[in-house]
């Protein structure tokens, strides 16, 4: 090993080298804006087991009450991008501050409101904050803990939203038994504006290279054809698990034959799946970012393409419905922090279209996979729409790949 004062003794320099390779602590800034998407991840599904009784309290279709979730995830496509670019000369602590302030706002107006107009629009500008705050949280955790944990980093904040729903989907729903649909609303609102308080103590300022961006320059990221390759990456990975998960409910009873009881505890499998998978797909990605961005796609096309042939028995369906939470996100932070990184001068911006491009994938997944339930292939159709789209991931990835192999002075790192 290469000293920086000289030839040490062996024992020196094998206490050296165990520090080397021992995992740095993660800032706690980081753990404060996984706390941030903790929240946003709840408020983005909790509307799923709330939407009969906001229909019913609102006098509308449960089907038109679905805009909720629909206009929350299209907020999220045009918010991230559009809110990066608008707040771009503000200092990120401020952006953060003003998204969950934003944040907070929204939710109130939601649980204040009576028609239903009203609340999609605030829906909506909540989504706006959320796409802003994730995309500058992303870049704010990969500086914060450097290049050598950006990936971990990363994993941890997304772990954040995984664990909404694992915990937080659930407990708002539960809530919204107890106390009306619009507890859960107040309750977010008021631990929108407590984050706050964690947020202004904890992420730092900006410094001068910080604060010298411009428009131009954000929008140079986009002659970036790694970036691009990124964002198709982001596209598939995360339409070929969702379009399959949106509709795992007719796979599991109507296919499967699992008991409507035991629905919910697979559901938390695959949840529990997913927050494991973010955190380990973070770790392992500061070490091979390019293994790991095509490992993880290539088993979750397998894993779905079981699911197709296995569905007709519980427990395979199961263990396989479990081990889809656990590979099929596990590639998303590494793709942010290639964004990031593809994105050169732009960090920002490659932040935001992640975000955008994860949540296209899913709307375009969940609409081709609705098109296949009602076809002849039945409650496997979705299952077979994602294998397709997930194996997908797989050209952009072995292309990120070989390029970086390619490019001369480059990392060996695979």
């Amino acid at each position: 090993m290469t000293t920086r004062g000289g030839t040490l003794h062996a024992p020196a320099d094998h206490r050296a080298t165990e520090h080397e390779h021992r995992p740095a602590r993660l800032p706690l800034v980081v753990y404060v804006l996984a706390l941030g998407t903790f929240l946003m991840g709840t408020t983005e599904f909790v509307v799923a087991g709330l939407l009969p009784e906001i229909a019913s309290d609102v006098h509308v279709t449960v089907a038109r009450a679905g805009l909720l979730i629909t206009v929350f995830a299209v907020g999220m496509i045009v918010g991230a991008p559009l809110m990066a670019m608008l707040t771009l000369r503000l200092p990120k602590r401020w952006t953060l501050l003003l998204a969950l302030g934003i944040f907070a706002a929204g939710h109130v107006i939601v649980a204040l409101a009576s028609g239903f107009a009203l609340i999609l629009a605030a829906r909506f500008l909540t989504a706006l904050a959320t796409g802003a705050f994730w995309a500058v949280g992303n870049v704010v955790a990969t500086r914060a803990a450097g290049p050598a944990a950006s990936s971990r980093a990363l994993g941890t904040v997304g772990a954040g939203a995984m664990l909404a729903n694992v915990v937080g989907v659930p407990l708002g729903a539960f809530a919204g038994q107890l106390m009306g649909w619009r507890g859960p609303f107040w309750a977010l609102a008021v631990l929108g504006a407590a984050a706050m308080v964690f947020i202004a103590r904890q992420v730092p300022h900006d410094t001068q290279d910080d604060q010298a961006v411009s428009i131009r320059s954000e929008l140079s990221a986009l002659r970036s054809g790694r970036l691009w390759l990124v964002l198709a990456a982001c596209m598939t990975t995360t339409g070929g698990v969702m379009s399959t998960y949106t509709y795992i409910l007719p796979l599991l009873t109507d296919r499967a034959h699992v008991a409507g009881a035991l629905v919910p505890l697979v559901l938390v499998g695959f949840g529990v799946g997913a927050l494991v998978g973010f955190l380990v797909g973070g770790r392992l990605g500061d070490r091979r970012p390019y293994l790991t961005a095509i490992t993880a796609p290539a088993v979750t096309t397998v894993l779905l393409a079981g699911l197709c042939l296995l569905s007709g028995q519980a427990a395979p369906t199961i263990a396989l419905v479990a081990l889809l939470g656990l590979f099929g996100l596990g590639a998303n932070p590494v793709l942010i922090a290639l964004g990031v990184r593809f994105a050169g001068r732009a960090p920002t911006l490659g932040s935001a279209l992640t975000v955008s491009a994860f949540n296209l994938g899913t709307a375009i997944g969940s609409w081709i996979a609705g098109f296949a339930l009602e076809s002849s292939l039945g409650a496997t159709g979705p299952a077979v729409v994602g294998t397709v789209i997930a194996a997908l991931t797989l050209i952009p990835a072995i292309t990120i790949a070989v390029t970086h192999r390619t490019r001369p002075g480059q990392s060996p790192r695979t």
